[in-house]
């Protein structure tokens, strides 16, 4: 199964959500795909969708799935990244009125030299091979979060001052 989110970001990212229904239309995904659509307003014929999903329902599609496809919002593909996958992510862009800017680009460009574990779509054309890509790269990813040690020593510096 194929997991795609876009967020919850207010504006359209029909670009990906179109890109990915038109493969599976022509039968290069021949597996089960899920799209939380958002504020897309393209609404897939091929797949199943719904505009948002609960926390816990994303986690769980992110875990089950064998490759998760996201924006290009850190928060998700690190989640994505935690359940043992490596994302295709595909960050909006200004030019398309899918964001206010390109910091997602930017961002996903950063990452992806400075730490991989993700597979960067710059053109939705490429999005086949980078599904494959995807698969290969997941098979023995492990991401360690270090939220919880964060937290740990903000605690301990605000309960210095």
């Amino acid at each position: 199964m194929i997991f795609v989110t876009v967020g919850t970001h207010e504006q359209q990212f029909d670009r990906l959500i179109k890109a990915v229904d038109d493969l599976k239309a022509r039968g290069i995904i021949d597996e089960p795909v899920y799209i939380q659509t958002g504020y897309s307003t393209y609404e897939p014929i091929h797949c199943e969708y719904s505009q948002f999903l609960p926390y816990k329902s994303m986690k769980r599609y992110m875990e089950d799935a064998d490759v998760v496809i996201t924006h290009g919002g850190p928060s998700t593909f690190i989640e994505a990244m935690a359940a043992g996958k490596a994302p295709v992510v595909v960050p909006r862009r200004r030019e398309l009125n899918e964001h206010v800017n390109d910091h997602q680009a930017e961002f996903v460009h950063t990452v992806s030299e400075r730490q991989g574990g993700i597979v960067p779509v710059y053109d939705v054309t490429e999005l086949s091979q980078a599904i494959e890509r995807a698969r290969e790269l997941s098979h023995g990813t492990s991401f360690k979060s270090h939220n919880a040690e964060f937290c740990k020593k903000l605690r301990r510096l605000i309960e210095e001052l």
